[in-house]
C-alpha cells in the first residue's frame, strides 16, 4: 500500500511558483478572476467595490488580492497574532435574492462538518455587524495554498503529477459522497494545490443531497464540465462528479477544454461529436422531446481515445518509478471517467483501484470516517430572503463561539 506523504516535494514545486498571482477565489473561472482586484486604503477593492473589513490582527497593508469571481473576492492575510497566512473570502451579495442566501447558509454549513486533506478546511467564519439588522458582509477564512488549478493547466505534466493529482480529487469526493453530498460543481479554478503537489477541493454552495431526486437547472454547473444527464436535465447521481473529473483530467494532460461548448447545446454536440451518438439504451431514459431531437440528428461513430489523447501529448521525457503509469492505462482511465451512460461510467471505488490511480492509494485518505450528515432537508424548505439570513447569521455567532483563530500552528 502506497502512502502519498513518500511523494517528493519538488514535483510540482517551482510549476506553481512560475505564477506570480495566486488564485484561490472560490467558483471564479478564469475568465472572472480579474486584476481589477487591487489594493487601496481600504483593503483589497475591485470594480465591484468589495472592501475588507476584518479584525485588526488582520492589517490592510497585509492584504493581497487573490481574485475575484461571481460568488466574491479573495484575498491572502497575515495574522499577526499567529503569524500565519489565510485566505479570506468575502461573499459577493450574500443576501441579493434566495438563491444567494441559501447557497451561502448551504457553504459554510458544510464547510463546517468536513475534515479531509483534500477538501478546504474551514478556520474560521467572520462579520463586522453586531446585529441581525445590520447583517450585510460575510467573510469565510480557509487555508491558503499556492495556487488553483487552472494555473497548472497548460504546463506538460508527466504521469506522476497527472494520476497523483486526480487521486487526490478522487479521494476528496470519495468522501463527500460517503457524506452523502454530491459537489455538482467541479472544474480547475474550485480546485487549489501547493508546491508539494497537495491538492484541495473548494467550494460546496452547489452541493446536494444524493438522497434526493432531482434535476439541475443548466446555469448550476460550469458548462465545460456538465455531464449529458446534466445537459439532459436527467436525474443524475454522484457519477457526474466522475465525469468532471474526467474533463479536468483530459485537461491536464493535453492543456486544452475537453468539450468547450459555447451553450448547451453546442456543449451537447461537442460531446456527442467527439465520444460518438449514445446507445438506444441511454437515449430510452430521456424525454420524449430529447429523443426526437436525437433521432433527427446523423449517427457519430465517435472518435478513439488513441486519437483524442495520441502519445505526443503526453510528458516522455521522466521516467516514472510505476510502469503501471502509461499512456495507455491513461487512456483506458479517461475512457471509464467518460463513458457518455452513467451506468456505464466507473464509480468513485472503482477509480480508485485503477492501475493508473492504485499507486498512491492510501487508506487513510481513501477510507476516511464520513463527518456528520448535513440535513439537507433545509435545503427543500421555502424560506424568504430575511429566513436564511437570519439562519447565516447565527451560524457566523455560533462559528465565533466555538472556533478560534489562535487555533492551529503559528
Amino acid at each position: 500500500m502506497k502512502n502519498k506523504r513518500h511523494l517528493p516535494t519538488t514535483m510540482i514545486a517551482g510549476l506553481l511558483l512560475s505564477h506570480s498571482m495566486q488564485s484561490q477565489a472560490n467558483g471564479a473561472d478564469q475568465e472572472e478572476q480579474s486584476s481589477a482586484v487591487h489594493r487601496t486604503t481600504g483593503g483589497c477593492s475591485s470594480t465591484h467595490e468589495f472592501r475588507f473589513d476584518l479584525p485588526s490582527r488582520f492589517p490592510h497593508a497585509h492584504l493581497v488580492p487573490i481574485g475575484i469571481g461571481v460568488q466574491g473576492a479573495v484575498c491572502s492575510a497575515v495574522d499577526l497574532k499567529t503569524g500565519r497566512q489565510l485566505a479570506i473570502k468575502k461573499l459577493s451579495q450574500p443576501f441579493q435574492d434566495v438563491t444567494f442566501a441559501k447557497r451561502s447558509y448551504r457553504e459554510l454549513k458544510l464547510m463546517r462538518l468536513v475534515d479531509h486533506p483534500n477538501i478546504i478546511k474551514l478556520q474560521y467564519a467572520y462579520t463586522p455587524q453586531q446585529t441581525l439588522e445590520t447583517f450585510r458582509d460575510v467573510y469565510i477564512f480557509t487555508e491558503l495554498m499556492d495556487n488553483n488549478l487552472r494555473n497548472v493547466i497548460g504546463t506538460k505534466l508527466d504521469h506522476e503529477r497527472i494520476s497523483f493529482l486526480v487521486y487526490q480529487m478522487l479521494c476528496g469526493i470519495k468522501y463527500l459522497h460517503a457524506a452523502g453530498i454530491i459537489h455538482r460543481d467541479l472544474k480547475p479554478s474550485n480546485i487549489v494545490v501547493c508546491k508539494n503537489c497537495s491538492l484541495k477541493i473548494l467550494d460546496f454552495g452547489l452541493a446536494r443531497s444524493i438522497d434526493t431526486s432531482f434535476t439541475m437547472t443548466q446555469y448550476v454547473v460550469t458548462r465545460h464540465y456538465r455531464a449529458p444527464e446534466i445537459i439532459l436535465n436527467m436525474e443524475y447521481d454522484t457519477k457526474v462528479d466522475i465525469w468532471s473529473i474526467g474533463c479536468i483530467m483530459a485537461e491536464l494532460i493535453t492543456g486544452r477544454v475537453l468539450f468547450p461548448g459555447t451553450d448547451h447545446v453546442d456543449q451537447w454536440m461537442r460531446i456527442v461529436q467527439t465520444l460518438g451518438t449514445p446507445k438506444p439504451e441511454f437515449i430510452a431514459r430521456t424525454t420524449p422531446g430529447t429523443q426526437r431531437y436525437i433521432s433527427n440528428q446523423p449517427t457519430v461513430p465517435g472518435r478513439p481515445f488513441a486519437e483524442l489523447f495520441p502519445d505526443e501529448v503526453f510528458d516522455a521525457g521522466t521516467s516514472s518509478n510505476h510502469p503501471q503509469l502509461t499512456n495507455d492505462s491513461a487512456r483506458d482511465f479517461l475512457r471509464r471517467m467518460l463513458a457518455f451512460d452513467p451506468r456505464e461510467r466507473i464509480s468513485v471505488d472503482e477509480a480508485l483501484n485503477h492501475p493508473y490511480i492504485h499507486v498512491w492509494y492510501y487508506e487513510e485518505d481513501v477510507n476516511r470516517p464520513p463527518p456528520q450528515p448535513y440535513d439537507h432537508s433545509i435545503d427543500a424548505q421555502v424560506l424568504t430572503v430575511e429566513q436564511w439570513k437570519k439562519l447565516l447569521f447565527a451560524e457566523i455567532q455560533d462559528i465565533q463561539r466555538t472556533m478560534s483563530l489562535d487555533d492551529g500552528e503559528g
